[in-house]
């Protein structure tokens, strides 16, 4: 029994009480209180568990398409609710399955430009080229329709602080790696790493991850089609601009075309020795660089880097 006075007010009475109970408890008893008040903050702390299984398909459902430019598209695809969360670790990429034009079944790798942070939902941008047997399975993909996909695979699995700079080369859909990668370290406050892009394309109507924010300037260029026609063409600043301006002193991007429009200062060409030099962190054990495009482009930077004296451990190819 607790023994209290009568001529305490409620407020004093309930702390009184509280405090007599606690005094009360034996040392077992306070013990298991505090370990379920542990027990409990663990699993409210405790990050959700991801969609993705790496050893089986998993089928996404596609809720919407968005046309980028002439022959690639954003794809975006709901997890089961809406405070889902994707599960896949910076640097890695997940696998699809699809069927060709004549029903046989291919499977490729693909990394979403989206993070984990992303809640219900990632997205993939996809380059849909003529003949690509996976191509035809995205070009025909109607809203509606499930993706099936397993993951997370890879063998870039990066840790906050495991270099001092990154430099990137890209080219075409192979942006999509460094631009998951981009993310994951801008929008991570503890994350001071340095970041140099080259990002190679043809013509500007190629460079992808263009923004949709109304917010970034509007710019037109003079480019030529195959007729030679001169047209104009609105575009917006890219997404990748947008974190060279948000970041200047850790993100900046250097543009490469082989057929540049009339008015451009960006690179010219094909992504070069001195080009790599200019725009990419020299040698050093701290440093990497990463690479992903055509496999002719591939081959030609790993000849490039090895001859500016980048040893296989400064390199990555995804």
């Amino acid at each position: 029994m607790l023994n209290l006075p009568m001529d305490l007010r409620f407020d004093e009475l309930m702390i009184k009480t509280k405090f007599d109970f606690l005094m009360q408890l034996s040392h077992l008893q306070l013990l298991g209180f505090v370990v379920a008040v542990l027990v409990i903050y663990v699993l409210r702390s405790r990050k959700p568990k991801g969609c993705l299984d790496p050893e089986n398909f998993k089928e996404f459902k596609l809720v919407k398409k968005t046309q980028l430019t002439h022959n690639a598209s954003k794809f975006r695809f709901a997890l089961p609710k809406p405070t889902s969360i994707f599960g896949l670790p910076v640097g890695q990429h997940i696998v699809c399955r699809g069927q060709d034009r004549e029903g046989k079944e291919v499977v490729r790798p693909y990394t979403p430009i989206t993070l984990d942070s992303d809640l219900g939902f990632f997205e993939l941008v996809v380059k849909m080229y003529p003949n690509g047997r996976m191509s035809h399975h995205f070009r025909e993909m109607k809203e509606g329709e499930y993706l099936p996909v397993k993951g997370p695979k890879g063998r870039f699995k990066y840790k906050v602080g495991q270099g001092r700079a990154f430099g990137m080369i890209a080219g075409g859909s192979g942006i999509t790696p460094m631009f998951q990668l981009t993310r994951g370290i801008l929008e991570n406050p503890k994350d001071k790493t340095n970041m140099n892009l080259i990002y190679a394309n043809v013509t500007v109507n190629d460079i992808l991850l263009k923004s949709v924010s109304p917010s970034f300037e509007r710019m037109t260029f003079s480019l030529k089609t195959n007729q030679e026609d001169t047209l104009s063409a609105p575009l917006l600043v890219e997404e990748l601009d947008n974190f060279a301006v948000k970041f200047p002193n850790r993100f900046k991007v250097y543009y490469v075309l082989s057929q540049p429009p009339e008015t451009w200062n960006g690179g010219i060409g094909h992504v070069s020795k001195e080009m790599i030099q200019t725009h990419c962190p020299a040698p050093a054990s701290d440093i990497q660089i990463l690479r992903c495009g055509p496999p002719g482009m591939n081959k030609a930077m790993a000849t490039h880097l090895e001859a500016l004296g980048y040893d296989s451990k400064m390199q990555f190819e995804f």
